[in-house]
């Protein structure tokens, strides 16, 4: 029997099917479920569809922002967004693939191609295990697998892949060092030209793509000019010119397929234009024009600057870091201004400002580990690289680096920083064996080999896996009988408001406009808290109001997006722990005892204190009735029992006279609401009534 070769796994005919194989797997574990998982998959999926239907794709689209409805080219993705899923379809109908099922596993298709040409691109630029392992962590990394998994739709998937096939046309070029290829080898920078273009039609938020490219040339210059090694000063040079062409391709198509985020029809796009004080005949988009105008003459100037340096002035190493510091440091004073105008203006209009929004918060440690895993401890590993350093090494700062400034904002970051922290910690933990193996051997050397190779990769990917595993959908089975029933009792013009979260669920399975879809809205807050009154819903000529479970569970989200002080509020959910004798709910140190009877005895106990409530509430079957409760001691509390779903709500007088609790807890609503559907306690359809509402 042949012994096994550990090595040989890290030969690209076995590594990248192996990485390629591990990679799709992780990202169909969601495929289990039925439903597409969080909210925006649900509103890209019905415009598909609604476009469609058409024939055509509609600019108008009136299900969403009732009753106005809402311009896709002045709000939306471009077209290249929508139509992906569409052509990957219409390409696997023919194997009985449906439009739904094509929509659910676009995004593997993209994260795993993601991950190919990133391991092309490390095996070019370093060596098989650096590209193996670099590969592999991207591969299980949660980070990435939850943006480019099946039944997730998102538009940051296009773009680290495009980013991918810009980096591996980069490393081409700098792969080609033979004589025969001194001249030829500068084609392979159309490559990032052609990517960066042509990633402005897949999602609008594409401009981090050249922010990486441009990063990359900078630094790519500035390892030449520490390594002396002259002759990337060119690859530099051409690198940051593709860019250039990138921004022209990305100008054109913006024209035929839609502008990206800051478009000059596009609402981010005025302010900026307008803020900073640039204008164009030719470029349409606020960020292609800051680029070309700014950013790339900057980038020049560098790599100019150190370039003659090199050659006329410093010869000493030491002497070039400093002075290279030095500039670094001078540059990035004179960009500040340019800089600081443009985040005080993301500021001035709501970028970059913690929202009640999961995904637009800033990271915590706890969010870093469950994107990473025990990567993040390897990061730190691929300072060895600069011992012995080459020019792809300070290459790739361009992208760590912005990559850490983006992830210092938002969580919805994690996945564009996954690549970033794949490449450091592989090229890391490989530096770091080979640092190790060279002092150690027998035993030792294969005990090392077993931990850093093996251990370290195995932990990683079981750490991705459950992680993913454990991802449900939002959306249930309540959700959807309740949105069916709407529309199949509802008219098709009716106007539906409910918590923003839901918006997008009502228009793909009922088919009726919505009042907030996508962003938190706040007069849909205000209406919630009961701070608008129902003049406001006449006013957008609302038909029907939901109200849900989970809305509840958004309280806190809905309070902070009303801007209201939450002082007086007071909301908790405990679910029915025990029905021996009594009925008793507990969640952490709260705890409700109710005794049925002719007249109820209810107990609250907050670890604290002991008191009855001022009203209590049972919903049970089909029916919600006030109790008739012995009252001792009674303090501020409020309180609603369902046995149909087996919790209690407990809560504050102030958020008991709010809108959602009146609908959803009581049957003490106004006239001018009428319940017309209930499935007992987790979600509510109110029709509202004009005529008794102005009566």
């Amino acid at each position: 029997m042949r012994k096994f070769n550990f090595e040989r796994i890290f030969e690209p005919k076995v590594a990248l099917p192996l990485i390629t194989l591990i990679a799709t797997l992780f990202r169909l574990v969601p495929l289990r479920y039925k439903y597409l998982f969080g909210y925006d998959p649900y509103f890209h999926l019905t415009y598909i569809e609604e476009s469609l239907k058409a024939g055509y794709w509609i600019n108008f689209y009136h299900l969403a922002n009732a009753p106005w409805g809402v311009l896709m080219e002045r709000s939306w993705h471009p077209l290249g967004f929508y139509a992906t899923p569409v052509y990957i379809w219409k390409f696997l109908k023919i194997f009985g693939v449906s439009l739904y099922d094509a929509f659910r596993i676009t995004p593997v298709i993209f994260g795993v191609l993601t991950i190919i040409f990133f391991y092309l691109a490390m095996l070019n630029f370093y060596g098989k295990k650096e590209a193996f392992f670099s590969a592999f962590f991207l591969a299980v990394m949660f980070g990435h697998v939850f943006r480019s998994m099946a039944n997730y739709y998102r538009g940051d998937n296009y773009m680290l892949f495009w980013y991918s096939v810009a980096l591996f046309g980069v490393s081409l070029a700098l792969k080609k060092t033979r004589r025969v290829w001194r001249c030829k080898r500068f084609a392979f920078y159309l490559i990032p030209a052609f990517a960066s273009g042509v990633a402005s039609i897949f999602w609008g938020a594409y401009y981090p793509i050249f922010v990486f490219l441009l990063g990359n040339a900078v630094f790519l210059a500035i390892g030449a000019f520490i390594s002396e090694k002259k002759e990337y000063f060119k690859d530099a040079t051409a690198l940051t010119i593709s860019t250039v062409f990138g921004a022209l391709i990305a100008n054109y198509l913006g024209k035929k397929f839609r502008y990206g985020t800051l478009g000059y029809n596009k609402w981010l796009g005025k302010k900026l234009v307008g803020m900073l004080n640039i204008e164009s005949n030719y470029i349409n988009d606020a960020y292609l024009l800051l680029h070309i105008k700014y950013l790339v003459p900057l980038a020049l100037m560098l790599i100019l600057f150190a370039f003659v340096i090199t050659k006329k002035v410093v010869k000493n190493k030491k002497i070039r870091f400093f002075v290279f510091i030095s500039v670094l440091i001078l540059g990035s004073v004179l960009l500040f201004n340019k800089l600081e105008l443009v985040l005080y203006a993301f500021e001035r209009i709501g970028y970059f400002v913690e929202k009640p929004v999961l995904e637009t918060r800033r990271p915590t440690i706890n969010d870093l580990f469950v994107a990473f895993g025990v990567t993040i401890f390897l990061v730190p590993f691929y300072i060895l690289r600069f011992r012995n350093f080459k020019v792809v090494d300070f290459m790739m700062l361009g992208m760590i680096f912005p990559t850490l400034f983006m992830l210092s904002f938002w969580t919805r970051f994690l996945f564009i920083a996954s690549m970033a922290v794949s490449f450091m910690s592989g090229v890391g933990l490989v530096s770091f064996y080979e640092a190790v193996k060279s002092k150690v051997n027998g035993r030792k050397a294969l005990t090392l080999s077993l931990c850093l190779l093996v251990l370290i990769p195995g932990i990683s990917a079981v750490l991705g896996l459950e992680r993913t595993y454990k991802e449900k959908p939002l959306i249930n089975d309540y959700w959807v009988r309740a949105l069916i029933w709407l529309k199949g009792n509802t008219n098709e013009n009716d106007v539906v408001l409910a918590w923003w979260d839901y918006g997008a669920w009502i228009e793909y399975y009922a088919r009726r406009r919505t009042v907030a879809q996508m962003y938190p809205h706040k007069n849909v807050a205000r209406y919630l808290v009961g701070n608008l009154s129902d003049k406001w819903l006449m006013s957008l000529g609302v038909d029907y109001v939901i109200v849900s479970y989970d809305t509840v569970l958004k309280f806190g989200a809905i309070l902070d997006t009303a801007n209201v002080s939450k002082e007086g509020y007071f909301l908790i959910i405990l679910p029915l722990v025990s029905k021996v004798g009594v009925l008793v709910f507990q969640q952490e140190q709260y705890t409700i005892i109710a005794r049925p009877g002719e007249r109820w005895n209810i107990l609250i106990n907050t670890g604290t204190a002991a008191f009855s409530p001022k009203e209590a509430f049972l919903e049970y079957k089909n029916s919600i009735i006030k109790l008739n409760i012995m009252a001792k001691n009674t303090a501020d509390a409020y309180v609603y029992l369902n046995l149909n779903y087996d919790y209690a709500v407990l809560m504050s007088e102030k958020t008991f006279n709010t809108t959602l609790a009146k609908l959803l807890f009581t049957d003490e609503y106004p006239k001018s609401y009428q319940i017309v559907y209930s499935d007992g306690g987790y979600i509510k359809i109110f029709k509202f009534n004009y005529s008794s509402s102005i009566e």
